[in-house]
């Protein structure tokens, strides 16, 4: 009665859907309506398979070669064993050699390029024609500070001028708007932010008083001066510095320089003075008669220019001055220096030694962070020397200029480059790892009349190099990897350059 049969399945079309379908449309959808279908079933058959390919012979062979090849440990251990003595041999030879001396291995390349990251300026003071005529960078090494006044002919003593900042780190910063602007009412010669508070400045005045700023006072700065008292310098004070206080380590007084011959270290009072605690002074007839002196200033001063102290020896120190000589001196003198003006307390002789002088006066002077017995010298002869403190004659002599040569800088990080700032626009880096006679880099600053009176190297952040000109142009120069990546002989050719002796 009954038995097994296949038949087809049967569809049974839905017109609800195909209706509702055909009618259905969305309101919010900007195309056409989409036709729909619907079926029981798009396939009707499927299959598994293992495998869709068939294998190539290539393909069996790769597997072959994937699997473990036996390996003959013994085999091995006797032939590591027999060459054992050689390759020993071989490394002592390579350990002794000297074949590499002194090659660098450079893992990325370097490159000399120096680029402007900005060109600041204080409108005001270029409407003056003012000029740069110090620079200097605060302890976090983000703010730079620059003094405007006049380094050439015109009455600096009454003309107003200016010490402006800013902050290289605060977003939105303004080339054309300093953070701060302090109004001063005589030209400002020189300046330098305290070697830890990075809201103190010092500058010295071209009417011979020092100030001390404090930039976190927006509406009144100035904290300490001097005040015009028979201490005060009676010439322009060229340079400024902080010296750490002997007796307390976390003090600081104030060290002035003037071309009235006179050196002088002030400390700050609670009443907003800055009192005269000790002093030396500059006089011809004692000057060490290594060299005959030119009596420069009247009688017997011997106006001084600059100074720098020696980072490994703190009572040691480099002075330049007018007569075109620079002198070794210190400050654990006991000679009395010849009475010449009236004075609070008495004031020391400190100069030590003469050394062989330039064709002008000397303008900078800077003593190596990595020599004890390094310096630098440059003068209005466009010449820069290179001393040893051990002897008089200079161990390099470079002309760099035709005109004056007015600030030279070592570096902070590398032993053999120093920078200078010429009397025709440019600031040349020179290395003397790579020639000791040409610039690695001349920047062009300025235009050739116009001279760059100031550098600075950030010591904190050591690929910035700061310098002013005559225009009122501030530029911040990026200095590439070479310029501070010290290499691995670096410190053996700077004792070499020590070592040279001259006749």
């Amino acid at each position: 009665m009954f038995g097994d049969g296949v038949v087809r399945g049967a569809d049974v079309e839905s017109l609800w859907r195909r209706d509702m379908g055909t009618r259905c449309e969305a309101k919010s959808c900007q195309t056409g309506e989409i036709s729909t279908v619907e079926a029981a079933v798009q396939s009707h058959s499927s299959r598994d398979a293992g495998m869709q390919t068939d294998q190539s012979e290539e393909t069996i062979q790769d597997l072959d070669l994937q699997k473990e090849a036996p390996v003959d440990y013994a085999g091995l251990l006797s032939f590591l064993q027999g060459v054992e003595d050689v390759v020993i041999k071989e490394l002592n030879k390579n350990w002794r050699s000297h074949a590499f001396d002194g090659f660098e291995v450079n893992w990325v390349d370097q490159n000399e390029t120096v680029s402007c990251l900005h060109s600041l300026l204080y409108p005001e003071a270029q409407d003056q024609k003012l000029q740069v005529t110090s620079i200097s960078w605060n302890a976090t090494g983000s703010v730079v500070a620059c003094s405007y006044g006049r380094l050439d002919d015109g009455d600096w003593s009454t003309e107003k001028s200016y010490v402006c900042t800013w902050n290289l780190d605060r977003r939105g910063l303004n080339p054309k708007r300093p953070d701060l602007v302090v109004d001063v009412p005589s030209s400002v010669m020189c300046l330098a932010f305290h070697p830890s508070q990075p809201s103190l400045i010092v500058g010295g005045l071209y009417s011979g008083e020092v100030l001390i700023w404090d930039t976190s006072r927006i509406e009144d700065p100035l904290i300490w001066r001097t005040g015009m008292t028979d201490d005060t310098h009676t010439d322009p004070v060229y340079q400024v510095d902080w010296l750490q206080d002997s007796k307390h380590s976390h003090h600081f007084q104030i060290l002035s320089v003037s071309t009235d011959g006179k050196i002088l270290v002030w400390q700050t009072q609670r009443d907003g003075q800055l009192m005269l605690v000790e002093g030396f002074a500059l006089v011809a007839q004692q000057i060490p008669r290594s060299m005959k002196l030119k009596r420069t200033r009247g009688e017997t001063a011997v106006g001084v220019t600059s100074l720098s102290f020696s980072h490994f020896d703190p009572s040691v120190f480099i002075i330049g001055v007018e007569g075109g000589y620079a002198l070794k001196c210190s400050t654990a003198v006991e000679t009395a220096a010849v009475p010449r003006t009236v004075s609070s307390i008495p004031l020391k002789a400190p100069a030590q030694f003469a050394f062989s002088p330039h064709g002008g006066p000397v303008y900078c002077v800077s003593c190596s962070p990595f020599h004890r017995n390094l310096f630098l010298s440059g003068g209005t002869d466009g010449h820069v020397h290179l001393h040893s403190m051990l002897q008089a004659q200079p161990l390099i002599s470079l002309q760099l200029s035709k005109k004056y040569l007015f600030s030279v800088r070592w570096s902070p990080v590398r032993p053999l480059v120093f920078a200078a700032a010429t009397g025709e626009g440019e600031v040349q880096l020179f290395d003397f790892g790579k020639s000791s006679q040409k610039p690695a880099v001349s920047i062009k600053q300025a235009s050739a009349q116009t001279p760059v009176y100031c550098i600075e190297f950030n010591i904190k952040q050591t690929q910035l190099l700061a310098a002013g000109d005559a225009s009122g142009m501030l530029k911040i120069w990026q200095l590439s990897s070479d310029f501070i990546q010290q290499g691995p002989r670096e410190m053996n050719h700077l004792e070499q350059l020590a070592n040279e002796v001259t006749d």
